[in-house]
């Protein structure tokens, strides 16, 4: 991915987000499927966070401190770490995170 590329798809992703969210539309994956995707209440847990209420962020989505990291191994080409075992564990480590919750929400 050229660096062009990264950075129109940085700047996308939050558009299309804040798109999202201004126009009200719920997520499209339960209005389609019925079930929560694994990213329900990330928007909830960003703007709670944007008011500097941490405790709301995590109660919404307890890992939205991962986008940031996911967006820097996608700059970094999936390269952030010196040792590939390191990058590898940590992105299984985050997808794992996003499972639990999921799961979590559908008990």
């Amino acid at each position: 991915m050229t660096t062009k590329q990264k950075l129109l798809y940085f700047c996308s992703v939050p558009l299309f987000v804040l798109l999202l969210w201004l126009s009200d539309l719920q997520c499209v994956w339960k209005a389609l499927f019925g079930i929560p995707c694994l990213g329900c209440g990330m928007t909830r847990a960003y703007m709670a966070l944007f008011r500097l209420d941490l405790a709301g962020a995590f109660r919404s989505h307890f890992m939205f401190w991962s986008v940031p990291l996911l967006f820097w191994f996608v700059w970094k080409d999936g390269k952030v770490f010196r040792d590939r075992r390191i990058n590898l564990g940590v992105l299984i480590a985050i997808g794992a995170g996003f499972l639990i919750r999921w799961v979590l929400m559908l008990v």
